[in-house]
């Protein structure tokens, strides 16, 4: 069963829609929006300015583990892409090999606050970490229904990750936003600059003019077990900036899909409210071992869950943020540049006047890997590689399989016909980072 893509910045992760199979869980990004038209926040017509388009998204992968039932996206965008990096001075973070080096401090030895045993205090870590979340506000424009343009506001947070004020947080809480603030723990406010993004896994990096931060100390996921105890900060409700929950990792390598992305992630059942996106998962030393970025509200039938929290792993996090910090993209990263519907039962494909269910290209974008290869808005995949297509998923897990400079073989139907195009699998580059 498939759905339709929600609204990126809105609150519901997937979609409201309660014809859910059974045992499906509702994802939420748990980030604060504010629509001015509902008067939520102050209107402000903004006359001849029209809102840029959101980034375009890009393929993700990730260890299949035990899921929740995943929502499934009727459209795939594998278009995708680092959109709106703008490539920030980097003194004394990159080294001759482009490899940041992250000005963290060192682990102070066990004070007895990160024991996990029943009603021990946690407060000795917090203060040792708590100045490396922030609380992050955007503003953005938006268009009304009677083309009225006005400003909405949104509310996240972030981690710092060096002293001179390079910050991560999730791509969804500053998507589209045209102005960012960040809010450091003594109450500065900065402006912030975009360095750049990778929508496809959540990651965004700012840069603000500061310095003397309080970077967080960046801790090694794979070492997490079931049971390790954790502390979520950040800023929930949009006012609550510096806000610590305590729980344990419930699960690891949860695969949950978002808008059609893939993602691997840890699961927890720390508190984790609208807000807290992009905010800090720690571990019992005061090692940053997550990026906190979802959660789930309810399952299928609209029965209310709670403690069902999800954090980006910071191993995966980690080499992202270096690429955006050192190029303002991420490198190695193959985007097809195609649009694709997954027709997934012979009614549906009746009703496009299609005889054959499958991946069908949508659109092709003009230059692409895709449009110089010979693909044709309408052909539906038969294979790509050695792998055959029969979902949108396919053809990321085969995607996934190759590296740029691969050239490969992709069949297509066409017009009742089965054609082979011989494709070159080249670096995506978005135009921002030239």
């Amino acid at each position: 069963m498939t759905y339709p893509n929600d609204n990126f910045n809105d609150r519901n992760f997937t979609t409201d829609n309660t014809d859910l199979p059974e045992g499906e869980y509702r994802y939420y990004r748990d980030r604060i929006h504010q629509d001015a038209a509902s008067g939520q926040a102050q209107q402000t017509a903004v006359e001849g300015h029209m809102p840029p388009d959101a980034n375009k998204k890009s393929t993700g992968r990730g260890k299949k583990g035990t899921a929740l039932l995943l929502a499934a996206c009727l459209v795939l965008s594998l278009i995708g892409g680092a959109g709106g990096a703008v490539i920030a001075a980097k003194s004394g973070l990159i080294n001759t090999g482009s490899t940041v080096l992250y000005q963290g401090v060192e682990v102070p030895s066990s004070d007895g606050s990160g024991s996990t045993g029943v009603g021990v205090s946690y407060s000795g870590v917090v203060q040792r970490v708590e100045d490396s979340v922030v609380a992050i506000t955007t503003e953005s424009v938006a268009t009304s229904y009677f083309f009225r343009q006005y400003v909405t506001q949104g509310a996240g947070s972030g981690v710092v990750l060096s002293a001179d004020g390079y910050i991560v947080t999730n791509y969804h809480v500053i998507n589209g936003a045209q102005q960012i603030t960040v809010t450091t723990n003594d109450g500065s406010a900065y402006s912030a600059t975009l360095v750049g993004t990778d929508a496809s896994n959540d990651i965004a990096v700012l840069k603000v003019d500061a310095k003397g931060l309080t970077p967080a100390v960046l801790g090694d996921s794979s070492k997490l077990a079931v049971g390790d105890a954790v502390l979520a900060i950040g800023n929930p409700l949009g006012t609550l900036s510096g806000t610590v929950t305590d729980g344990i990792i419930s699960a690891l390598e949860r695969e949950v899909t978002i808008d059609g992305n893939t993602m691997t992630l840890l699961q927890t059942s720390a508190a984790v409210n609208p807000g807290n996106s992009g905010g800090g998962l720690f571990n019992a030393g005061g090692e940053l071992v997550g990026i906190v970025n979802a959660k789930s509200n309810s399952d299928s039938s609209g029965n209310a869950v709670d403690n069902i929290g999800f954090a980006i792993p910071i191993n995966s996090v980690k080499p992202i943020i270096e690429d955006l910090i050192s190029h303002g993209y991420v490198t190695g990263k193959i985007v097809l540049g195609v649009t694709l519907v997954d027709i997934t039962d012979e009614r549906t494909a009746h009703y496009y006047g299609l005889e054959h269910t499958g991946v069908y290209l949508q659109s092709v974008q003009s230059g692409s890997i895709a449009d110089l290869g010979g693909l044709r808005a309408g052909d539906r995949l038969v294979s790509f590689g050695d792998a055959q297509i029969t979902t949108g998923d396919d053809l990321k897990t085969a995607l996934a399989a190759h590296s740029v400079g691969d050239r490969v073989d992709v069949k297509v139907v066409r017009n009742g016909k089965e054609y082979t195009h011989s494709l070159v699998l080249t670096e995506y580059v978005p135009e921002s980072a030239n």
